[in-house]
Parts: structure tokens; C-alpha cells; sequence
């Protein structure tokens, strides 16, 4: 079933012919822009309301506790809405729903504001982020499934390594910038956090007028009536589809083994001995290592073996991590973690295009809700099998935390490498899957 339809077979040649001549031939395309720079806004905003609630949390309440319900409180939502996020996702709209959930987050920033600006209980915080937690849910797939109308096949790859670039940027600027802005209003504002929501607000707004200018749209060809059957469909056709499945299983095995982020405070302080400079450092290592690998790719022929790509992508995230846990020179640390920054942002162009590319549309927004709740469950997940394992080899059996803390990240990488070698011997089709810009 072909990924898009162009309004004529010229349309679909063309795009190819400037896709040979051009790497950027891509941000021609004029809906996709403004979606990629309404998404980059609207990223930069998130980006820094996680910062402010994270520092302002900490700052009234000065409890670990507080910090750690700000995962669960944006975690219950996702889980509880992923079903019908990805059933309505296929019979609305999604550039409806697109515009609807960002106007949904710029009323809980405004209400974060509100209650910030009052000094309010920080209970108020919490059920604005569960707001958040499911309007996200909502706007991932509808997001994800919208994005393959607004390019042509041949494109979509570089769509996707774009649109994934921005989002590690954004990911690099929006805490640098929250930080500065932190830092300068706490001299002159009783309230800075109230500023930094009040300013993604704005965020909000932009991405929802930009939005609103796609001319691209989204027609349901027939709408599915709501029961299990069709609410499961995108895991059926998940557990059906022997490459998706394979991929995303992957991608979340790794995430899941060989995620170091959640113990850089203890590697920081411990183990590199660099203090908050460095953690700041190392927090940013992979994003900008993602953020370079995805220039590269824009500046290269979409991938010819993207399958094996992916496989030896993941299998070098191991292995780095691996480096980074054993090391105790901070520069080598940093390269080991923009190395998997760099690698991890192949693997996610690959699973991002291949779940969209061998989908059906009338089946994306599901497929996309489930690929959303697996790799996002999978990020917090890690974080809480890194803690537990750096806990139980480390105080728990009478060691320092910093070995705990090598032992966690050294297995993770290892795991990793393992769940690579297994994939690709249950699942030989990930292996042979050649272009991602093929029919």
C-alpha cells in the first residue's frame, strides 16, 4: 500500500529527481516545514517545562520522592491511553487532533503557570502533569501517522532523520536555555519556574498556528466503530508483522539494558569526580552525538541496508556503553555517550520509518500509539532496573554505590549486545531489509 498518495504520479518523480540532486531537497516541501518548525518550538518549550518542574519541585519540597512522582504522574496517563489515543488517531483527523492536544498542553502550562505564580499546594503540579501525560499521548501517534502525508515515499526517510534531528536539538537547547533563564530570573523573580511555563504557553500557541497553516490533510476513508477488536488492532498487527515487531523489540531491549542516563549524577560525582558542570556535560553528550549523526545522514543516499544498519547501530551502543561504564576519564566518557547518542539515532530513523512505511494508514495512528507506549514505558523502565541493579551490587551487597553503579551499566551494555545476536538470528527478516526509500 503505497505511504502517501500524491496528487499525481509527476508529483511522486519529482520528488525523486530532487531527492537525488539534494539533501535538504526535502525542506522544499512547504507543509513539512512549517511541521517541522512548529514541532521544534513546541519541543523547545517541553523541553524546558521538564527542566522548571524538576528544579522548582525540588526547590519547595527538597525531596527525591517529589522528583520521582513526576515520571509516575506523566507514566499512568500514557498506559491508560494508549489504546484509544491510536483508535482515535485512525478515525479523526490527525491534524485535528494534533491541533487540539497542543492547545490541551498550552492550558496545563498555563495552569502550571497560574499555580507557580500563586505558590500553590504542589499537588496542583502533579494533576497538571498527568494533563500533559495524556495529551502527549494523544499527539504521538496522531503526530507520528501525519507525518507520512506530508512527503512523498522517496523523501520520507530524510523526513524522518530531519524531524528526529530537531528533536535531539531541541533537546540539547531547551535545558541549556532553561538553566540561563533560571539562573538570571531567581535575581530578579520570586517565581522564575511561573516565566519558563508561561513561556511555553507561547510555545504551544506558535505550534498550534503553524499547524494550523498545513494544508496537507488527513481523510478517514471509513471510521471503525470503538470495541476491543479494533482497539487492538495495532498489537495484532504488531505481533502479525514479524520486521516491526522484531525492530521495536529491539529498540526497547535497548533502552531498557543499556540506558547509562538515569546514573550520570553518581558517574559525575563518584566515578569522574567533574561535579554539576560535568553532569551538564554529559547529559548533553547524546543529543549533540544524535543531532551530528543526523546531519550526516541528511548529506548521504537513505540507507541501502537499513535492517543490517540498524542491528550494528544497536550492537555499537552496547559496546560503547560498555566503554563508558569501565572508564574513569571524563573526555572518553563523554565520546562513549555521544557515540551511542550518534548510533541510537540511526536505529530510531530505521524503526521510525520502517513502522510507518509497512503500516497500512488506516492503521498507523494504533501502530504508532503501540510503538509510543513500548519505547517510552521502556525509558522509564531502564531507569528503574538501572537504579535497582547499581542498589543491589553496590550497598546492598556491602560495595560503594560507584561499583554498583559499573556493574549496572557494564551488564546493561552486555545485555544489549546479547538481545542484538537474538534478535537477529528469531527475526532474519530485520537483517535482509534493504532500502528504507524502496517499494
Amino acid at each position: 500500500m503505497p505511504m502517501n498518495e500524491p496528487e499525481n504520479a509527476a508529483e511522486d518523480a519529482e520528488a525523486r529527481d530532487v531527492n537525488a540532486s539534494s539533501s535538504y531537497a526535502v525542506l522544499r516541501n512547504r507543509d513539512f516545514l512549517v511541521y517541522l518548525i512548529g514541532r521544534f518550538v513546541a519541543s523547545l518549550g517541553q523541553q524546558m517545562l521538564s527542566v522548571a518542574v524538576d528544579w522548582e519541585l525540588y526547590e519547595r519540597t527538597h525531596s527525591p520522592l517529589a522528583l520521582g512522582l513526576v515520571g509516575l504522574s506523566q507514566m499512568i496517563p500514557m498506559v491508560v491511553c494508549t489504546l484509544p489515543s491510536g483508535h482515535v488517531a485512525d478515525n479523526f483527523s490527525r491534524k485535528r487532533i494534533i491541533l487540539a492536544t497542543t492547545l490541551l498542553l498550552a492550558f496545563a502550562s498555563l495552569g502550571l503557570t497560574l499555580i507557580s505564580a500563586l505558590n500553590a499546594p504542589v499537588a496542583w503540579i502533579y494533576g497538571c502533569l498527568v494533563v500533559i501525560g495524556a495529551a502527549r499521548t494523544f499527539l504521538w501517534p496522531a503526530s507520528a501517522a501525519f507525518l507520512p502525508h506530508l512527503v512523498p515515499r522517496s523523501l520520507f526517510s530524510r523526513a524522518v532523520t530531519i524531524n528526529s534531528g530537531t528533536f535531539q536539538l531541541s533537546s540539547v537547547a531547551g535545558p541549556v536555555v532553561c538553566g540561563a533563564l533560571i539562573a538570571i530570573l531567581s535575581k530578579h523573580h520570586s517565581h522564575p519556574a511561573a516565566v519558563i511555563y508561561a513561556l511555553n504557553v507561547a510555545a504551544s500557541l506558535a505550534c498550534f498556528g503553524l499547524v494550523l497553516m498545513i494544508r496537507r490533510q488527513h481523510v478517514v476513508a471509513a471510521r471503525q466503530p470503538l470495541s476491543i477488536r479494533n482497539l487492538g488492532a495495532g498489537f495484532k498487527f504488531v505481533f502479525e508483522n514479524k520486521i516491526i515487531l522484531g525492530t521495536i523489540t529491539l529498540d526497547m531491549f535497548a533502552v531498557l539494558l543499556g540506558g547509562a542516563t538515569s546514573l550520570l549524577p553518581i558517574y559525575a560525582k563518584e566515578i569522574l569526580h567533574s561535579g554539576a558542570d560535568g553532569l551538564g556535560l554529559l547529559r548533553a553528550a547524546m543529543p549533540i552525538g544524535a543531532v551530528v549523526c543526523a546531519l550526516i545522514l541528511t548529506h548521504r543516499p537513505p540507507l541501502q541496508k537499513a535492517g543490517r544498519s540498524m542491528l550494528w547501530s544497536v550492537a555499537v551502543f552496547g559496546l560503547a556503553t560498555i566503554v563508558f561504564g569501565l572508564t574513569r576519564w571524563f573526555w572518553l566518557s563523554f565520546l562513549m555517550l555521544f557515540v551511542c547518542g550518534a548510533v541510537d539515532n540511526v536505529s530510531v530513523v530505521v524503526r521510525h520509518s520502517l513502522v510507518q512505511l509497512l503500516t497500512p494508514d488506516e492503521k498507523r495512528g494504533r501502530v504508532s500509539a503501540v510503538n509510543s507506549l513500548f519505547i517510552n514505558t521502556s525509558n522509564e523502565l531502564g531507569g528503574a532496573e538501572s537504579g535497582f541493579v547499581a542498589q543491589w551490587f553496590g550497598p546492598s551487597l556491602g560495595n560503594t554505590v560507584a561499583m554498583g553503579s559499573i556493574i549496572s551499566v557494564v551488564s546493561g551494555g552486555i545485555g544489549t549486545i546479547l538481545v542484538v545476536a537474538a534478535v537477529a538470528l528469531i527475526w532474519p527478516q530485520i537483517r535482509k531489509y534493504g532500502r528504507l526509500d524502496g517499494p
